[in-house]
């Protein structure tokens, strides 16, 4: 089945029901959200209003883009190349080969960028030539080996004397690794009609051998650990980790067959900050260390957790703490929650900077001192602010120099 063109929505946007998002689709992802704790987006009349989730959902032969929130100018090219490298930045999408690199280059949307990486991986593997392990089986057998089972001997070879039913020891390619990648690309396969991508999909089924069907859950992914005879197979196991946990088949009443790879930009703009700061500090630096998400107790099983905590490596003086915010604020101004927990952060750190860290232009907000319960005079040794910082360069792509940007954005005075 063909695809239609994909639809291109920013996050916090609206979509209702059109020629193209039909009814089925707006059901569809109603129950995706439904299983999903309502945490995607929120329902509307005739649509969905996103949530501050990112990423590609298709469903059937519909493509949504659901891309960062941008200027009302901007293109939506720019921010799904961004949305790409964030991922890459942030170790969500590995590109380790030149292979790899080509792929992220073309104008791929991000379901196919990980499908085309995917069965380029596998088509290594095969290349190299795939393992076999040992595995139990019980089947018929025309002579003795391994263990006799004697209730199914009896059941199923009472006429032919000849046979034995056993269990005993197969070496073959027929195991759960490959059951799971193989689980992965029949997916792929679904998703991939249609597009330029169904060729290569087609030629390395045709590649890979054949296994037993395997049901995958969760459990089953989180307990699955490679060894070291099996350490290479550790990206395309990754990979389809991540399109076996976000595949949904049959998710509404019209069966309509889902896969949804959203991310939550709050946690994206975190880790990005956090991996930039490391960056910046990483040779000229060595005297500052940085956590990310420290915790201390509150108050019984809670537990304060600032984003990012800056400190000395030689005293263990901790020199400021920063909480990203991916969401502006409005009017100019942080919430008033927002600064309770910086002020709670700053106490139990001791910490005598705090920073709201945001997206955007740098603007020229100071820092300005915690006051008491009376009111009237300054907190000594607490101070915040609110810093932004433009992760963009000229070009409107991501700039490699980001932590350079936020050291002087969060005037710490490590330069």
């Amino acid at each position: 089945m063909k695809k239609s063109e994909p639809i291109h929505v920013f996050e916090h946007g609206c979509l209702t029901i059109n020629e193209v998002f039909e009814k089925r689709h707006l059901n569809a992802l109603l129950k995706l959200n439904e299983l999903n704790n309502f945490k995607y987006f929120d329902s509307i009349p005739n649509g969905i209003k996103f949530n501050h989730y990112v990423g590609i959902i298709q469903v059937e032969n519909l493509v949504i883009e659901i891309l960062p929130k941008a200027d009302k100018d901007a293109k939506d090219d720019k921010w799904r190349d961004n949305l790409v490298e964030m991922l890459q930045v942030c170790r969500r999408l590995k590109v380790s080969t030149y292979g790899d690199a080509d792929v992220v280059k073309h104008n791929y949307n991000l379901l196919e960028i990980y499908f085309s990486i995917f069965l380029n991986e596998l088509s290594g593997l095969i290349k190299l030539g795939l393992i076999k392990q040992y595995r139990i089986e019980s089947s018929n057998v025309n002579s003795l080996k391994g263990k006799l089972i004697f209730s199914m001997n009896t059941k199923e070879n009472l006429v032919h004397k000849e046979r034995f039913y056993t269990e005993h020891q197969v070496y073959d390619k027929d195991h759960t690794l490959h059951q799971i990648l193989n689980e992965a690309l029949i997916i792929l396969d679904q998703f991939t009609k249609g597009t330029h991508l169904y060729d290569h999909c087609k030629r390395v089924q045709f590649d890979f051998p054949e296994v037993g069907k395997l049901r995958v859950t969760k459990k089953l992914l989180d307990c699955f650990q490679l060894s070291r005879k099996t350490h290479y197979y550790a990206k395309a196991f990754e990979i389809a980790r991540i399109i076996l946990l976000n595949y949904h088949p049959g998710i509404s009443a019209g069966k309509e067959k889902m896969l949804a790879l959203l991310f939550d930009m709050n946690k994206l703009w975190e880790e990005f900050i956090l991996i930039k700061l490391r960056e910046a500090l990483k040779d000229s630096h060595s005297d500052y260390e940085i956590e990310g998400q420290a915790q201390k107790p509150f108050w019984r099983s809670n537990s304060l957790k600032p984003d990012i905590v800056i400190k000395k490596r030689t005293t263990n003086e901790t020199i400021v703490v920063i909480d990203t915010k991916w969401k502006q604020p409005g009017n100019s101004s942080a919430s008033s929650q927002d600064l309770r927990q910086m002020y709670a952060y700053s106490r139990y750190w001791n910490a005598p900077k705090a920073v709201l860290l945001y997206p955007g232009k740098p603007l020229n907000y100071g820092f300005d001192r915690f006051k008491p319960e009376d009111g009237e005079s300054p907190e000594p040794g607490f101070s915040c602010k609110m810093a932004f910082v433009d992760v963009l360069n000229i070009d409107g792509k991501l700039d490699r120099e980001s932590g350079k940007k936020i050291l002087k954005a969060i005037e710490i005075a490590l330069l």
